[in-house]
């Protein structure tokens, strides 16, 4: 039986409020980094890869997103939107519907947060094996955002405490079983969750060793969008 990972969800149902006001107007994934959406980077990497079963979460805007970037043909994947109501359910919540109604199928899938950049390849994960573990997360040291981080690596586990401490990527692979005690519809966040598997030492991890870059505010999207015309 193939363990290769076919599915991933691309989180995009946030309100993007630090990129006001882009935002107001415009869905945080549909902000334009080096001439395209950033939504489209992550599409087109995970084709890339091979993973051609997309989930998107929506909320925001989500009429815009939806007539932006259709059933995903125009980029040779299958994309299945899950639209949330106007008050998003946080991300564990928003999985677990995608879950719920079928969108994400019952096996591993990459995750990834709509808000982020890097030319990381995909093709990393899709043989990843889970085994016992939840979840497998990729952590950088290229926050200067968030200095103290979010969380240390030991022997390839993932730990709550310890040094140094690094920033969650927002790039990921779980197992549904992390969302066991999420029931649908409910509001949840994540981060909650993936610190108890931590404490059971279910968690993998590695740093990304790719340039990495949170699209958070406009000073950051300024910058990118300046190195990557630079580098043209």
């Amino acid at each position: 039986m193939s363990t290769t990972i076919t599915q991933a969800m691309i989180l995009s149902a946030g309100k993007g409020t630090r990129l006001r006001p882009l935002t107001l107007t415009t869905p945080k994934p549909l902000v334009e980094v080096g001439g395209q959406p950033l939504i489209v980077w992550h599409i087109k990497a995970l084709k890339q890869a091979g993973i051609t079963d997309i989930t998107i979460n929506v909320s925001w805007l989500a009429d815009k997103l939806l007539n932006a970037i259709g059933d995903g043909s125009q980029y040779g994947v299958t994309i299945h939107w899950s639209i949330e109501p106007e008050e998003p359910l946080e991300t564990a919540g928003g999985i677990k519907m995608a879950l719920a109604t079928g969108k994400l199928k019952d096996q591993p899938f990459i995750l990834v947060n709509g808000d982020v950049w890097t030319p990381f390849d995909f093709a990393q994960l899709s043989q990843l094996q889970l085994n016992d573990s939840q979840a497998y997360l990729l952590l950088t040291d290229q926050a200067t955002h968030n200095p103290t981080g979010d969380f240390a690596l030991e022997n390839g586990k993932v730990k709550v405490e310890g040094t140094p401490k690094y920033t969650f990527a927002g790039i990921s692979v779980m197992s549904p079983r992390l969302l066991d005690t999420v029931k649908a519809g409910e509001t949840a966040p994540l981060a909650p969750l993936l610190k108890q598997a931590m404490q059971a030492g279910l968690v993998m991890g590695d740093l990304l060793s790719e340039a990495w870059v949170d699209v958070g505010t406009l000073e950051r999207l300024e910058n990118l969008n300046q190195k990557l015309s630079a580098n043209k």
